[in-house]
């Protein structure tokens, strides 16, 4: 018998979430829901598993849109742009956290918040879409940004960046895509916000103790159809359990 010898089959394509051990995963009801439910993931031989409860949290006041991050761009939906009202939807890496304490109990790497602290939300800054000094980069450079970090300061008490982390969107920095993204603590329960993701402050503070960079940690925002239907491709896990409000 003759026996015809291929080239090896070629392996499977990566997806946005192969290398990651720990998943932060928010799903809403549609695209234009200004709230969704965070449930934590983490990966273990048998797959992924549920880390604690599934919690309320506060989206974009217009809803949600694809961002740019680490999953294929997708044209089925409302795209992200520069002061939308919408947060970016998609697969992200968790960049740094911050606050205004001088540290914190987290393994993740932090950055304090001083009152010079500006995230750059112009489109045409050579800064834009980064977390910057005024005293080092000048007042002139931050000029028109909308980002105070230390909000507090800024906003009669206002403690909404007081703890939270960067969420990577738009990492190339393209002008006009967005910026700015961050998870951090809601003002009060459930006030919708410019595009971030906001929750109560014992759930920040159990996430940030609970994420470790050694783990490679993403954040996943998807409205719940669109996680159904992607949820095989990109690896993500096969069931996003909803805890009773």
């Amino acid at each position: 018998m003759l026996v015809l010898v291929g080239a090896a089959a070629a392996a499977p394509p990566a997806t946005p979430v192969q290398d990651a051990r720990q998943l932060v995963v928010v799903t809403t009801p549609s695209w234009d829901t200004p709230s969704g439910r965070l449930q934590a993931y983490e990966r273990t031989a048998d797959g992924w598993r549920a880390q604690g409860a599934a919690f309320d949290v506060a989206l974009g006041r217009n809803g949600s849109a694809w961002g740019l991050g680490r999953h294929p761009a997708q044209q089925d939906g409302p795209q992200k742009r520069e002061g939308d009202g919408r947060s970016p939807a998609g697969v992200f890496g968790i960049g740094e956290a911050f606050g205004y304490a001088p540290r914190i109990d987290s393994a993740m790497p932090y950055q304090p918040m001083l009152a010079s602290s500006y995230c750059m939300d112009v489109p045409d800054s050579p800064l834009y879409n980064r977390i910057v000094d005024a005293e080092v980069v000048g007042s002139e450079a931050v000029e028109g940004s909308s980002e105070p970090m230390r909000l507090d300061l800024h906003n009669q008490g206002d403690r909404r960046y007081q703890e939270g982390f960067v969420i990577e969107h738009n990492p190339k920095a393209e002008p006009g895509q967005g910026s700015c993204i961050f998870a951090h603590l809601w003002r009060q329960s459930g006030e919708a916000t410019a595009g971030c993701t906001a929750m109560e402050p014992g759930r920040m503070q159990a996430l940030l103790g609970w994420l470790d960079p050694a783990a490679h940690p993403l954040f996943v925002l998807l409205p719940e159809a669109d996680y159904t239907r992607l949820q095989e491709r990109w690896g993500l896990p096969a069931q996003h359990p909803q805890a009773a409000h």
